[in-house]
């Protein structure tokens, strides 16, 4: 029952009591029976005043509990004229007040939080309390190449992508560095806050392959450069050296040393292999800026597998191509350009262990090249490092073909990838622009 409701039932019934005891008042002495009624009428207009001003309280109490329910913080009252009242509505005007500026603040700091999350330069994902995919930003996007209605409402655990895979592995407060296609390098960080009493995590993406590239090139530059100023300093006056030697006739005169001489010759054979060797680092670290011109791409194409095509002889491969009628015309550096699909070729006919294919195919819509070959495949480990300097998966390789056809396509300012997405069919994809 309602506090008021309970004290107009109080009223009501003691003044039906009083008026029950007038009554037997009335028959003894009048005068004092309309004392008693005037008393009573009295009494009724002072409880009705007080029921007024005890009312109007709780009713301004009640106005204000509802705009806090409604979270309208501009509700604010004006002074009575009566001090207890206005004690109340002082203390309600203030809290409103309170209420209202760190609402301001709190509605500001959102405001900021959600700019700066969605101008980050870094990927932000942030999860619920069940670990679903509640917000994530635009650099987040760009680097996962996924729309957000691929994400959005989704456990972290049932995404299909690599990065989403490696985030899975993390704990909170755990950093780690992934190089998913052997270029691309991302930096995973997966950290927590409290919302409510619980806690909720969020990952951060950061990209560091060009970071990484530049530090990767300066390092082996550096190497590279170094070892050909010894091997040049060595190899010139040891051949200079040899060949004044074999063009000296008085010291083979009347000796039988033809074996000498021949073995002089193969060391300085050998020398300019090493010479050549030492080149072929040197044109990785001495790559100038891309002299892009318009080409057809049919025709740097058909040149490259007749380049190669005494090679893929030789294990039996076979050229396919699935290529546009049409006149596709790029802008590229031709040499360059050419240097690094031959490479590529290569590579897939030396993936290709008896007898295969090697088919050229190209996506209008995307403008992607693929060159697809029928090896042996990549493993999961060799993916990681396919074009990192000095690496290699054959025998006697240098390690700097991947590493110059990286160069050169970066140098183009064109995304590639190398994967094996089916046994027997490995795509280097390389999208034109």
């Amino acid at each position: 029952m309602k506090l008021r409701t309970k004290y107009v039932l109080f009223v009501v019934i003691l003044h039906l009591v009083t008026l029950v005891l007038t009554y037997f008042i009335f028959e003894e002495n009048k005068i004092w029976f309309i004392a008693s009624e005037a008393f009573v009428l009295i009494s009724i207009a002072v409880a009705v005043q007080l029921y007024r001003q005890l009312i109007n309280p709780l009713r301004l109490l009640m106005q204000g509990v509802e705009a806090i329910k409604d979270k309208d913080f501009n509700v604010k009252f004006l002074p009575t004229g009566k001090h207890e009242i206005d004690t109340l509505i002082d203390v309600y005007n203030q809290m409103m007040d309170e209420l209202r500026t760190e609402r301001t603040r709190q509605e500001q700091q959102h405001f900021f939080l959600e700019k700066l999350i969605f101008t980050s330069p870094t990927g932000i994902i942030i999860l619920d309390f069940d670990d679903r995919i509640q917000q994530v930003n635009p650099k987040a996007l760009q680097l996962l190449g996924v729309t957000e209605e691929y994400l959005n409402g989704y456990l972290v655990y049932d995404v299909a992508h690599p990065l989403i895979e490696q985030i899975r592995t993390l704990k909170s407060g755990d950093t780690t560095v992934v190089k998913l296609d052997g270029v691309s390098s991302y930096k995973l960080q997966k950290s927590h806050f409290v919302d409510r009493g619980f806690s909720r995590h969020f990952i951060m993406i950061e990209d560091l392959t060009a970071e990484i590239l530049a530090a990767e090139k300066k390092v082996y530059g550096k190497v590279i450069r170094m070892m050909a100023h010894e091997v040049n300093n060595t190899i010139g006056p040891v051949n200079s050296i040899m060949q004044s030697a074999m063009k000296t006739d008085q010291l083979w005169e009347g000796h039988g040393f033809d074996v000498l001489k021949d073995a002089l010759q193969v060391a300085m054979d050998r020398n300019q292999n090493l010479n050549l060797f030492m080149r072929n680092f040197a044109d990785l670290v001495k790559l100038p800026p891309a002299n892009k011109q318009p080409i057809v791409l049919q025709k740097l194409i058909a040149s490259v597998a007749k380049l190669m095509a005494i090679k893929g002889e030789e294990k039996n491969v076979s050229f396919e191509f699935n290529l546009p009628g049409d006149a596709i015309n790029i802008t590229a550096d031709e040499q360059q350009l050419e240097q690094a699909l031959l490479n590529i070729v290569k590579n897939a006919i030396e993936a290709i262990e008896v007898k295969g294919t090697v088919k050229f195919s190209f996506t209008p819509k995307e403008r992607k090249l693929t060159i697809t070959d029928t090896g042996k495949g990549i493993s999961a480990e060799q993916s990681a490092n396919l074009f990192s300097p000095f690496f290699s998966t054959k025998k006697d390789g240098q390690g700097i073909g991947l590493t110059l056809t990286r160069e050169i396509l970066l140098n183009h300012g064109y995304e590639f990838s190398l994967k094996t997405v089916a046994a027997g069919q490995t795509e280097f994809g390389i999208w034109l622009g």
